[in-house]
């Protein structure tokens, strides 16, 4: 009598937990496609701000990374396609592509001089001089990150070098290592390094720091000076263009 009492007991629990399963199967998909519904809502919403506001998105950059950030929110990319639904109602599609061509023709006459390192703000500013006064759109910092983004699909010959509260644009072919960002950053201010600074400041060996000041020449990123006073000096120049 006890053992048929188990049985059933422990029938009766698998019934309700299979019961609760069903249940919390049913609830999830409910709330799934409440939110899916919910977010068609707010899809459809932000297209008409988009179309509201589509000379201010147009024109003022703050307002135009506000509105990135607001569509980044719901998963929505207007800059996935340069033709695309974002892209004919707002344009915007196309004024990033355009952007990161122009950003390239800069990178391209510049490098001769930089090495192919240039900071951002100082691209920027060459690129309000470059577009004149026949494209009206201000363009602002996180418009040039943005465009340099996408110009990933290039490969990896643009990249984004964090220096401290300034970026550094590398558009030569070639990816950085740890090591090689370590002595950009220590010269920056400077626009020079030493093998002593790299092994007093870094605590390197002497081959570690050589190996990276060799790329960093082979690549063309680095000058050498040997009219320093008792050392010779390894230069960016896109670190000091701007001096």
């Amino acid at each position: 009598m006890h053992r048929r009492t188990g049985v059933g007991a422990i029938q009766k629990q698998k019934l309700a937990q299979a019961k609760y399963k069903d249940k919390g199967n049913e609830l999830a998909e409910d709330q799934l496609s409440q939110m899916s519904k919910q977010l068609l809502v707010f899809r459809d919403k932000l297209g008409e701000f988009a179309s509201k506001y589509k000379t201010e998105i147009k024109k003022d950059p703050q307002f135009r990374r506000q509105f990135q950030e607001m569509c980044a929110s719901i998963g929505v990319d207007p800059l996935a396609s340069g033709k695309g639904f974002w892209s004919e109602m707002l344009g915007v599609g196309d004024f990033y592509y355009e952007l990161g061509v122009q950003i390239i023709e800069v990178c391209l006459a510049t490098s001769h001089r930089n090495g192919g390192l240039i900071y951002l703000d100082e691209l920027r500013q060459k690129l309000i001089q470059s577009r004149g006064r026949t494209q009206s759109q201000d363009i602002s910092l996180d418009d040039l990150l943005r465009a340099i983004k996408k110009l990933k699909v290039l490969g990896n010959g643009f990249t984004v070098i964090p220096m401290g509260f300034r970026h550094l644009v590398q558009s030569i072919p070639g990816e950085l290592s740890m090591d090689h960002t370590n002595v950009l950053q220590l010269a920056e201010g400077t626009g020079n390094v030493s093998l002593d600074t790299i092994r007093d400041r870094l605590g390197w060996q002497e081959d570690r720091a050589m190996r990276v000041l060799d790329f960093l020449i082979t690549e063309g990123l680095v000058w050498v000076d040997d009219q320093a006073a008792g050392k010779r000096l390894y230069w960016f120049p896109g670190l000091v263009a701007e001096m």
